[in-house]
C-alpha cells in the first residue's frame, strides 16, 4: 500500500507541474476562458489582449484623436444668387441721375451689377451702361447713376432697367 500511495503522489505532482508549466493554456483554448494560469507565456505584456472568440490574441489599436471639422468659408460657401433690380426713377435734365433699387435675396453681403439702357422717345437706346452696389444680406439698395457726363439728357425719355441684378 506504501507505493500505491506513493505512485499516487507522484502522479498528482506530476500533473500540478504540467499545470502550471503550460499555464492551464488547455483549458483556455478550449472554452475561452483565462483558465486562472499564471504562465508568463499568457500574459499581456506587449499590449495584446485575448479576442472574444477566446483563440488567439487581438493587438490594440491606438485611439485616434477627433478629427476637427472646418466651419464653413467664404471659399466653401454656397454661390450667392442673383438679386434684383426695379427702376425708381429715370435720368431727367433737372436731375441727370437714374435711380435704382436693388434688392439681395440672399443671407450675406454680396456685390451686384445693374444694367440701364437709357432711350430716346422713338425707342432707340441714346446711352447703355451698368453700375455697381453693394447690398447688404436680406437688404436693399438704391443706386444712382450719373448720366450727365454723355451730353446726351435731353435725348432721353424713359429707361429700361434690366430686372436681374447680377451677382459679382
Amino acid at each position: 500500500m506504501y507505493t500505491r500511495g506513493r505512485n499516487l503522489r507522484f502522479t498528482a505532482v506530476s500533473a500540478m507541474v504540467v499545470l502550471a508549466l503550460t499555464g492551464f493554456s488547455s483549458s483556455r483554448d478550449q472554452h475561452g476562458s483565462d483558465g486562472g494560469g499564471c504562465s508568463g507565456s499568457r500574459q499581456d505584456h506587449d499590449g495584446s489582449r485575448p479576442s472574444p472568440s477566446g483563440t488567439g490574441t487581438h493587438r490594440a489599436q491606438p485611439t485616434r484623436p477627433a478629427t476637427p471639422t472646418a466651419s464653413p468659408s467664404r471659399a466653401t460657401a454656397r454661390p450667392l444668387k442673383n438679386g434684383t433690380a426695379a427702376l425708381v426713377r429715370c435720368a431727367s435734365a433737372d436731375d441727370p441721375y437714374a435711380t435704382v433699387e436693388v434688392r439681395n435675396p440672399n443671407t450675406r453681403e454680396g456685390l451686384f451689377t445693374v444694367k440701364i439702357a437709357f432711350k430716346d422717345r422713338n425707342g432707340f437706346t441714346v446711352i447703355d451702361t451698368s453700375d455697381q452696389v453693394s447690398v447688404a444680406a436680406k437688404d436693399k439698395a438704391t443706386l444712382r447713376v450719373p448720366v450727365a457726363g454723355t451730353g446726351r439728357v435731353d435725348a432721353i425719355d424713359h429707361c429700361d432697367v434690366d430686372p436681374k441684378a447680377t451677382v459679382d
